[in-house]
């Protein structure tokens, strides 16, 4: 059980200064940052994805809309599975909200995992998710972005490394795996600016940028793995036993 460290008000002040100056140092290295991911070389898109959606076939292209900017997210639902990965569902309560805001900066969202779209849309209904979800079934997408590991189609690299020797370090236990990943358009032209995968995708989640602020923080030392503790957001109350899917 975490203790407490109980001091005046002022000692607190001073501990509190010396935090907040740790904090603007972390605010303009992440400026930084920012600054150096938005000057990343891009790469053209010469293959043409097509994917299932609510209204037939769709292309990449169509899921900009009127947009300049597209940001995917990779969603693990693999076919087969009744239902999407609670971690990942867990990050998609948290993108929900931003949709509107995203749009007013040029800027589409979309959702794409393998499982046919029929069980993606039932379980998107079940869940109340409005966004954009569209299934990349039996096309390449998935291998191409690194989030489907297959070594009969010589994708074995997740997060820019070698899959073979993270799953021999333990660090990687499926074959279906989270992602995002950021696109730009010329025109009819699609360009490839970015993909963050793994801990890459943390500053993204709100919950955890909220817990980050409070002294007993994410609460998941001792966890089987790190979200372990997380459910689909409607099973909240079933058990207490960290989940195992």
């Amino acid at each position: 059980m975490k203790q407490i460290n109980v001091v005046t008000p002022g000692e607190w002040r001073a501990a509190r200064c010396e935090l907040l100056a740790q904090e603007k140092e972390f605010t303009r290295a992440r400026d930084a940052l920012s600054a150096a991911r938005r000057a990343l070389p891009a790469v053209r898109l010469d293959k043409h994805y097509t994917f299932a959606g609510p209204t037939g076939q769709v292309s990449l292209l169509d899921l900009f809309e009127d947009a300049r900017q597209l940001i995917v997210y990779h969603f693990m639902f693999e076919p087969g599975w009744d239902e999407g990965c609670p971690s990942c569902s867990y990050f998609a309560d948290n993108f929900t909200g931003a949709l509107v805001h995203l749009a007013a900066r040029d800027t589409a969202f979309a959702v794409i995992s393998r499982a046919p779209f029929g069980a993606i849309d039932a379980f998107r209904l079940r869940m109340g998710w409005e966004f954009p979800w569209v299934s990349s079934h039996e096309t390449d997408f998935n291998y191409d972005f690194a989030v489907t590991l297959d070594e009969s189609r010589d994708a074995n690299t997740y997060n820019f490394t070698d899959a073979r020797a993270l799953k021999e370090q333990g660090r990687l236990w499926m074959d279906e795996l989270p992602g995002l990943s950021v696109f730009l358009r010329e025109s009819d032209d699609v360009f490839h600016t970015y993909s963050t995968y793994s801990r890459g995708l943390d500053l993204l989640i709100n919950t955890y940028n909220y817990l980050d602020l409070t002294p007993l923080g994410r609460q998941e030392d001792g966890l089987p793995w790190s979200m372990a503790w997380v459910r689909h957001h409607d099973r909240y109350d079933e058990c207490s036993e960290p989940a195992t899917a």
